[in-house]
This record gives C-alpha cells, sequence and structure tokens, in this order.
C-alpha cells in the first residue's frame, strides 16, 4: 500500500512540475489519459531512481562532497531527463525539454514530494 501511495505522491509532484516549469509537458489528450500518463512516468522515474541514483551516489561521492549536496541538483534532473526519454521509447505522451527544465522539474518534483509526504504522515502516521 505504501509503494501505491508513494507512486501517487510522485505523480503528483509531476503534475506539479508540468504547471510550474516551462518545458515539461503532458500532452495526453483527456484528463484521464493524463493522470495514467503521469502514474506510467511515476512509477518509471521511481525505477530509474531506485536502480541509478545509489550508483551515481557511489560513483560521484567526491563530487557531492566538494559541491556541499550540490551535485545531486544535477543528477536528479539528469534523472529525470532519463525518465523522459524512457517515456518517449514506451509512446508516454511526457517530455521534458533540455537540462534546465529538467534541473528546475526536479526541484519542483523534490519539493512537492517531500510536502505531500510530510501531510500524508501526519494524517496517516507511520
Amino acid at each position: 500500500m505504501k509503494i501505491i501511495i508513494k507512486i501517487l505522491v510522485v505523480a503528483a509532484a509531476l503534475w506539479a512540475a508540468t504547471q510550474f516549469v516551462d518545458g515539461i509537458t503532458v500532452s495526453a489528450r483527456t484528463p484521464v489519459k493524463e493522470i495514467g500518463t503521469l502514474v506510467a512516468v511515476a512509477l518509471v522515474f521511481g525505477i530509474v531512481n531506485a536502480v541509478l541514483k545509489p550508483i551515481i551516489a557511489t560513483l560521484g561521492c567526491a563530487f557531492y562532497i566538494l559541491t556541499l549536496g550540490l551535485f545531486a541538483l544535477v543528477v536528479n534532473a539528469g534523472l529525470l531527463l532519463l525518465t523522459s526519454w524512457i517515456a518517449g521509447k514506451l509512446s508516454l505522451p511526457f517530455h521534458v525539454d533540455g537540462f534546465w527544465a529538467a534541473f528546475w522539474g526536479a526541484i519542483v518534483i523534490g519539493l512537492v514530494s517531500w510536502l505531500l509526504d510530510l501531510i500524508l504522515d501526519a494524517i496517516v502516521g507511520d
């Protein structure tokens, strides 16, 4: 149940990114297809993060230390770009136009996910 809630939280965060960041789009024709696309992209984004982020963090440990953690923003932008590319290969109508859209989108996704997690933890508990 917790995984489903996390996927829905990330889908909501992706939706927020499409609303606030120019260059992140979902071109689904109906609201139902848009929601389905966001949930599918959230699932892809979760898999990409679960598989690649630990590897990148291990290999790029020095960059994280030298930049006091700011390198994580670049990594998150790269993972969002990779998610966009995979979504295109899966024929999902989700697209990120370049690094800066991914950079700002990753920040919005991170903040919205964090806020929703805080709210849900306060309501549901853990």
